[in-house]
């Protein structure tokens, strides 16, 4: 399935963001106000320059003591983020962002200019509803082909809770 045919994509609302010379302390300020843990980086055209998140204000900007009001989203910004298209498979990414643990996609439109942010909570909430109706096909699956062997193991614990209770009585 393509991230863009959940019917959530259409819904989710437009990612925030700012620019690689906005002040930290005017995106943290941002942020909070939305109560939102990261903010994507774009430049002029809406592309993905870089992503700030919590994490990288903790590790960049706190733990290096510098002023939020003077330092610039550029110098504590992740510039290697990874993208996704609209059409790219949406369990393909889900497994990317497992394996290479990220947390935030953002999601670009054939031109490449930013449309959306999905985070790996979207992509499991996604999911969830397929993930259990394969456990159900295979449960299903393994206990219609295997009917015998779960009826020996039901004989034989019917049998051995009898036994118990005839000793005991």
């Amino acid at each position: 399935m393509r991230i863009m045919d959940r019917p959530e994509y259409a819904s989710k609302p437009k990612p925030m963001t700012t620019t690689a010379d906005a002040t930290v302390a005017e995106a943290v300020a941002a942020m909070s106000e939305r109560n939102y843990g990261s903010v994507v980086v774009v430049d002029g055209d809406s592309k993905v320059v870089g992503m700030v998140t919590e994490r990288d204000i903790m590790k960049r900007l706190v733990n290096a003591k510098l002023d939020a009001a003077k330092t610039k989203v550029a110098d504590i910004m992740t510039s290697d983020v990874r993208v996704a298209k609209e059409n790219d498979d949406l369990q393909d990414w889900l497994r990317i962002m497992s394996n290479d643990r990220f947390r935030r996609l953002p999601i670009v439109d054939e031109s490449g200019k930013l449309v959306s942010i999905m985070t790996q909570g979207d992509f499991v909430s996604y999911t969830w509803p397929q993930l259990i109706d394969r456990v159900t096909e295979q449960t299903k699956a393994t206990v219609s082909n295997n009917y015998q062997i779960f009826l020996i193991a039901g004989g034989i614990l019917v049998y051995s809770i009898a036994l118990i209770l005839m000793l005991r009585g």
